[in-house]
């Protein structure tokens, strides 16, 4: 009898760890189709490049397409909760930046979702450095004379930017608290328009990131005043920080990482995450995000944890920032 009952008990317990065994198998074999990311911007922007460049070499690496998809509107957002909201198994994941997982939560009161809570962090990919820049013929010749002159000449000036709650709009305001001004905000419909109408004259300055406006610089198509990093950018070796120009508070880097829907598999997130430390030390991804102007992280501010604890210092710093302005998304 007792016999008996020790090999039911142990049909009983094999029974009940079927379910289990086919997820353990597809996380360890994972990826076993093509993996789709969603970059919540439209195609052709540097975001969206920075993925096309990194997802490249994850396809090489996992032996499966990674298919880069843009889900555009409300600053991100929209792509964002599709990802929150989709099946944790790792064949869906999001291209998060400053703007979704940090500046989002001031702007929109009714976001639907949790920056630091629903989602996995996979990794830091890159970061943009925010340039100050202004047209050609705006009178001050560095950011010292440009900091007086804004403060005298705030209501007439004009400040360019993608969008509300874009990278070119939240880092601008922080610019602008710095200064104590409150000059005009000029929205359009993306980074490029409104790089165009400083080119053009029609406004005074933006906050814009290295890869829209060194070639600009370069040219003096535009001034750049000042780079919101710790170091000058080999893009631009010529324009100093904003320690080195006079506004050390001005520290601006529009990051990009990868996140995957909370849930997903830890094995699934490792392996995503153990290849796009691969991706970030391939000589060739290197040089082609170097050349943009972009910083690669160093090996000790990569993977989960690190980038966890940026979200959560990002939302706090970003917070307090946009609330100060008293500005919402409509």
């Amino acid at each position: 009898m007792t016999l008996q009952r020790r090999q039911f008990m142990h049909l009983i317990a094999g029974a009940a760890a079927l379910p289990a065994m086919p997820r353990i198998a597809r996380a360890q074999t994972y990826p076993t189709r093509p993996v789709t990311i969603i970059v919540p911007f439209a195609a052709g922007g540097t975001g969206d490049l920075v993925v096309r460049i990194v997802s490249e070499h994850l396809s090489r690496t996992l032996g499966q397409q990674f298919v880069v998809e843009n889900v555009v509107g409300a600053g991100g957002t929209i792509g964002s909760t599709r990802v929150m909201r989709a099946n944790p198994d790792g064949y869906t994941i999001l291209e998060g930046q400053a703007g979704t997982h940090a500046a989002a939560v001031a702007f929109y009161p009714n976001l639907a979702y949790k920056p630091d809570a629903d989602f996995e962090p996979i990794g830091m990919v890159a970061s943009l450095p925010v340039v100050i820049t202004a047209r050609k013929d705006l009178p001050p010749i560095d950011l010292k004379e440009f900091i007086a002159y804004a403060k005298v000449n705030a209501e007439k000036l004009n400040v360019a930017h993608a969008g509300v709650g874009s990278i070119t709009h939240f880092t601008c305001l922080l610019l602008n608290s710095l200064l104590g001004v409150k000059p005009t905000f000029v929205p359009f419909t993306g980074g490029a328009p409104a790089l165009n109408a400083l080119l053009a004259g029609q406004v005074d300055y933006m906050c814009a990131t290295i890869p829209e406006v060194f070639q600009q610089a370069r040219s003096g198509t535009v001034k750049a005043y000042a780079v919101g990093t710790a170091q000058r950018n080999p893009t631009l070796p010529n324009v100093p920080t904003s320690k080195e120009a006079g506004l050390p508070a001005f520290q601006a880097s529009a990051w990009n990482a990868l996140f995957a829907p909370k849930g997903t598999p830890k094995t699934v997130v490792d392996k995503l995450t153990e290849a796009l430390d691969k991706a970030l030390d391939d000589e060739t991804v290197r040089k082609r995000l170097l050349d943009l102007g972009l910083d690669i992280p160093e090996k000790s501010k990569r993977g989960q944890q690190q980038l966890a604890i940026l979200v959560k210092g990002e939302i706090a710093r970003w917070t307090r920032i946009i609330t100060a302005a008293s500005i919402k998304a409509e």
